[in-house]
């Protein structure tokens, strides 16, 4: 796709989306258009929990924060103020395409979408190799399993274009960007790594550290059992030496407390670390940025591992690393583990059977894959 803009944009208005993996996703696009529009000045509108993740990315100018309970004409009084010639609506909600409606921006592109068409001036369609996240009945879920292995062999080829980076690099290349993709990219300086080693007392530690990421906002579904994590972690530790970071956020704390107190060998000189719920954002970037992997679900933070350098080991369950990988699709970097479970993935926040596709992803593969992690 090839367009031109007579002049180009000189204030563009990118409405962000709402999640924090999402985001981390967008990065590609957004590093797009700055190759595009070098000259122009590119606000990010974010919601006010990830207004820091932009911090020094050189894709953005400013930032825009939305707080959680802000309205629509709140909103699109303050990006008024703006004077945006051109918005490019991220999110697929009505809401984000009338938030640039109501601030008057003469050019608002996004994808086609019912009940918000109206609102925009470019309704870009539908991608042919996008693939919708659909979630699966407890009756199809069942019918999967009771056909194995047949049902198995029967699952279709998920292409890598589905992959959710392209569905934002397509709506950039609708303002004329170049759609080929770019590894997601996310930025902290020397000094802020600095900062949270002194910190949390990390300045010292000459063995590997590796990141540990048990919870899951979702839902149970996407979460490798406690159990495998424990037993993992403990022979990463007697084959490394490292000193575990575990993160999570404040709805985590019991479980990262328990799994800390399992894995601390009482003769140990080595004391893990139970961060979960004790950092900000910029703190989590940092810290992930320190460690030589981690060892997560399908998460946020996993997301943002991966943009930041850290390799990732990941089993999945209920989610499509088709769809959503960290990083750029097919990144050797990565370990993202699978069982054959024919019933993923369902998407689903509770596995409405016996969790096959998470318990088929053996210890000993995840210690295996984070173990391939520290070769040079």
């Amino acid at each position: 796709m090839s367009v031109s803009f007579h002049p180009p944009p000189r204030r563009l208005l990118i409405r962000g989306v709402n999640w924090l993996g999402d985001a981390v996703m967008t990065t590609p696009a957004l590093l797009r258009l700055r190759e595009k529009f070098p000259g122009a000045h590119i606000t990010l509108l974010t919601p006010e929990k990830l207004a820091d993740l932009w911090k020094n990315h050189p894709a953005i100018n400013e930032t825009i924060s939305v707080a959680a309970d802000e309205n629509v004409f709140s909103i699109g009084k303050k990006l008024r103020a703006g004077e945006f010639d051109r918005a490019l609506v991220l999110p697929n909600s009505p809401r984000s395409a009338i938030e640039t409606w109501l601030a008057g921006i003469p050019q608002r592109t996004g994808y086609a979408r019912p009940w918000r068409n109206f609102f925009l001036t470019q309704s870009i369609a539908p991608r042919a190799a996008a693939v919708k996240m659909r979630k699966r009945s407890e009756a199809e879920t069942r019918r999967l399993v009771s056909q194995q292995p047949a049902a198995s062999s029967q699952q279709p080829e998920v292409p890598s274009a589905a992959h959710q980076i392209y569905e934002y690099l397509n709506l950039a290349a609708a303002l004329g960007a170049n759609p080929e993709p770019l590894p997601p990219r996310l930025f902290v300086t020397a000094e802020e790594v600095e900062a949270v080693k002194k910190k949390f007392g990390l300045e010292k530690i000459s063995a590997p550290v590796f990141g540990l990421n048990p919870g899951a906002e979702y839902g149970p579904a996407k979460r490798w059992p406690q159990e495998k994590f424990i037993a993992a972690a403990q022979e990463i530790q007697r084959r490394t030496n490292c000193t575990w970071i575990l993160f999570g956020g404040k709805g985590d704390v019991e479980l990262t407390t328990r799994i800390t107190r399992e894995i601390q060998h009482p003769a140990s000189s080595i004391q893990h670390l139970n961060l979960a719920g004790k950092t900000t954002l910029r703190e989590l970037m940092s810290l992930l940025k320190i460690c030589r992997g981690l060892l997560t679900n399908d998460t946020g933070p996993m997301h943002v591992a991966a943009a930041l350098g850290t390799p990732v080991v990941v089993p999945f369950g209920s989610t499509s690393p088709e769809l959503t990988a960290p990083g750029l699709p097919g990144d050797a970097r990565n370990h993202l583990l699978k069982s054959d479970a024919p019933c993923s993935p369902c998407f689903l926040r509770e596995c409405p059977i016996d969790f096959r596709c998470m318990n088929g992803i053996s210890v000993e593969r995840v210690t295996a894959a984070v173990i391939e992690g520290l070769q040079p």
